[in-house]
């Protein structure tokens, strides 16, 4: 069986500026970064924006996954292949870049799979067009900005060690967490305590990922919080004047990214921030923008319906053209399996007892989405393990839940593995039928969004505060900062803030340990459990697999 690399790098791409024009784009409207991909130009950005056409708008989340994940990825670029190529519909893709550091860590590359993916496989896993470089480069020299500041006489009175600024690198090094700068001689700065997170968890990757455009991406630099005087004031970019500059950095990286799948449908792969830490979703820009070129588009929220798909509802769709139309939720007989059962050791026996059991987390997500008031459908991602007895268990329950399922299998297939599921996603996206229900509300103070989301989405039957909780919401109150949304970081793998806690648990304590502000990103973090903002690489790391030969053809990318 040949592996994803081989497939991408043997499939035949058609010149980007034949992707373009499939949507209505001009040769003078992108700018090539090679023969296979390319960058969408302000003109034509601007031009396509103001156009009044709006397509429909499905969005594609799943149950909890495995770790080794659901193929989430494949099936939304394999259902909008089918769309495009086997409906015949004007369809566009918009997904997320991938984060090089997972890619040499524990997930490998994160394109799709098999005969669904997008391509060049191998420039979009590692450095693409260069945006997660142009990011990096403006994370870190904000940093550096600010130190400098503090070391040219302070004027301000910042706090050395009340500074929030993170600085960024997009590796996985978890002896970056915690250090310290400035050590040494009085020459190399003030002493003070940094830390890194992956480029992906910094704010300026959200305010990448939300800003329409470079104007409003500079005022949003302007208002992140950097940290605290002595005097115990905020202090924030604008205050010091480094917005400018630093959206100078980004200005090119907020352009989306064109590409292409195997079986050419264009796709906006563009912004990458973290669903278990972020907002886990692309940029406003991509999706509007193809909202505005194509009749259909297809993107997908970061890990299950309780991370990705709620802040999706709640929070992303706020800043688009317009809400969901549709959405989908992708299980897996082996991933039910799994949250029955805890481990990966004997998913690919027959085991319809601990399907049965493993049902109720995806009754759960379906359930989820089904609240927001939107129409679902469930698409079985199909494995070569799975048994007609599961299949038709699993299709049984979901069936009795009073939503339809589909079998599809696009990763072996293309697009002709799910022709039926595509033209049912297509009668829910055209039903009209859908309005969406938020979570809570927008006046609804820092604490209560919280409870809502505990309780409808996670089913928790309480919330506990740290005590730094508790004073990270005071310092909140008393900035008049208490009722932005909330952006929940959470572990992917359970319902709850433990892992351990499989299936569809209730009656459990949500525990927040912190509330931090991202002023720019115009949202408040939540910290439950134990989340990471900077991974570290497991004890056999993807890149062990990873090799490039004297031709430079690089193999070993899943």
């Amino acid at each position: 069986m040949k592996s994803d690399i081989q497939i991408a790098q043997e499939a035949h791409a058609l010149p980007i500026n034949e992707i373009a024009a499939k949507v209505g784009l001009r040769d003078t409207d992108i700018e090539p970064y090679g023969n296979d991909k390319a960058k969408i130009n302000w003109q034509a950005i601007k031009r396509t924006m103001a156009n009044q056409h709006l397509g429909k708008l499905i969005l594609v989340t799943s149950i909890s996954p495995t770790p080794a994940g659901e193929g989430k990825s494949t099936m939304t670029i394999g259902l909008g292949d089918a769309i495009n190529n086997q409906l015949h519909q004007r369809t566009m893709i918009a997904l997320r870049e991938p984060s090089m550091g997972p890619v040499f860590g524990l997930k490998g590359g994160a394109t799709g799979g098999g005969q669904a993916q997008v391509i060049p496989m191998e420039d979009i896993n590692l450095h693409f067009t260069g945006d997660m470089h142009a990011l990096t480069a403006a994370i870190d020299t904000l940093a550096a900005l600010v130190d400098n500041y503090i070391y040219q006489g302070n004027e301000l009175k910042l706090d050395p060690d009340r500074i929030l600024l993170k600085r960024g690198i997009d590796v996985n090094d978890r002896s970056l967490r915690n250090i310290t700068v400035g050590q040494g001689s009085k020459f190399n700065g003030v002493e003070h305590k940094s830390s890194f997170a992956i480029t992906v968890a910094n704010e300026l990757m959200a305010i990448l990922c939300l800003s329409t455009d470079i104007n409003d991406l500079k005022k949003r630099i302007g208002l992140m919080l950097v940290g605290y005087t002595i005097d115990d004031q905020p202090v924030f970019v604008k205050d010091l004047g480094f917005e400018g500059a630093i959206a100078a950095l980004l200005s090119n990286a907020l352009k989306p990214n064109l590409v292409q799948t195997i079986e050419h449908t264009p796709a906006l792969v563009h912004g990458g921030p973290f669903a278990n830490i972020a907002h886990g979703a692309n940029t406003v820009m991509a999706t509007n923008l193809a909202l505005h070129l194509s009749d259909y588009v297809l993107t997908e929220a970061g890990f299950g319906s309780d991370l990705g798909g709620q802040k999706f509802m709640d929070f992303v769709s706020e800043h688009l053209d317009k809400k969901p139309d549709a959405s989908v939720v992708v299980a897996t007989v082996r991933a039910l399996k799994y949250q029955a059962e805890g481990t990966t050791e004997n998913l690919s026996k027959e085991n319809l007892s601990a399907l049965r059991d493993g049902f109720e987390n995806l009754k759960r997500h379906m359930n989820n989405m089904r609240n927001y008031g939107l129409p679902v459908i469930v698409l079985i991602n199909h494995f070569t393990t799975d048994t007609e007895n599961e299949l038709n268990l699993l299709q049984k329950l979901i069936k009795e839940q009073g939503i339809d399922s589909v079998v599809v299998d696009y990763h072996e297939q293309g697009s002709k593995g799910g022709i039926e599921a595509a033209k049912a996603v297509l009668d829910l996206a055209n039903s009209q039928s859908g309005h969406l229900i938020p979570t809570y509300q927008k006046d609804d103070d820092v604490k209560t969004k919280i409870a809502k989301v505990a309780q409808k989405i996670y089913h928790a039957a309480r919330v506990e505060y740290s005590e730094k909780a508790e004073k990270d919401i005071q310092e909140l109150e008393k900035m008049g900062k208490d009722k932005l949304p909330v952006i929940i970081a959470k572990t992917q793998y359970s319902f709850t803030d433990n892992q351990k806690l499989l299936g569809a648990p209730n009656d459990f304590t949500l525990h927040v340990k912190g509330a931090s502000l991202k002023n720019g990103a115009g949202f408040i973090v939540i910290t439950t459990g134990h989340v990471l903002d900077m991974p570290g690489l497991p004890k056999h790391p993807a890149a062990l697999d990873i090799d490039v030969d004297n031709n430079g053809k690089i193999s070993g990318l899943f």
